[in-house]
């Protein structure tokens, strides 16, 4: 497992921040009927139970934006991915299908309401630290193009950051061929709810991905 550094500039402004970091072994798929049963079913739920202007009251999406405002980024310009997903389900708009990790990490997201990073393990190279993303600072999100990531929380490996709550980076993105992924919950409104959604995480893994060796680490 990788260590994870939290900047003073994430603990100052977000000092309720608390992470859970998933690693392990898996076997990934273009494609998960089962999966994608379950997300069907979670669709219908959310559609009979909550209405869109209700996405941003979810105590999760809620502490995520705000922690958006304190580094001065603007919540509504630069959605929490997990609040892009609730709010794309309940415009009827359906999930995209990538693959079977992304779209188990998607599920957990829109279930525990965490902005959710996923990694190919493989790609991240050396350690990570959690900052604040820097004025020009080089980022290309996935299917997004240069994102301006200046005032976004953002994990750095040793060569650039790989990742935001409102966007990965194409350079560590889960593919087809990922065999080893790493799973960053965070955290925002604080250690309460954590450890559930990380055990809803490995259980989806291991009942989709055949997930072994699995390593949990809290940050």
């Amino acid at each position: 497992m990788i260590s994870i550094t939290l900047s003073e500039s994430i603990r100052t402004a977000c000092p309720r921040f608390a992470g859970i970091a998933i690693s392990c072994n898996v076997h990934n798929t273009e494609e998960c009927t089962p999966l994608w049963e379950e997300i069907e079913a979670f669709e219908n739920e959310l559609s009979q139970s909550l209405k869109i202007e209700q996405v941003n009251k979810i105590p999760t999406i809620a502490a995520t934006r705000q922690a958006y405002k304190a580094l001065g980024k603007d919540p509504n310009r630069y959605r929490p991915s997990a609040e892009a997903l609730h709010r794309r389900l309940l415009r009827g708009l359906g999930l995209y299908k990538i693959n079977t990790l992304v779209d188990l990490i998607n599920l957990v997201s829109l279930r525990t309401g965490y902005s959710i990073g996923g990694f190919d393990a493989d790609r991240v190279v050396g350690n990570l630290t959690f900052g604040v993303g820097e004025a020009e600072e080089m980022f290309e999100g996935i299917g997004r193009g240069l994102l301006n990531i200046e005032g976004l929380p953002v994990y750095r490996d040793e060569l650039g950051g790989i990742g935001t709550p409102t966007s990965d980076e194409e350079r560590t993105k889960i593919s087809p061929g990922t065999t080893k992924l790493l799973m960053l919950i965070n955290g925002f409104s604080g250690k309460e709810g954590l450890n559930e959604a990380a055990g809803f995480a490995v259980d989806l893994l291991q009942r989709y991905a055949f997930a072994e060796n699995i390593q949990l680490l809290e940050y």
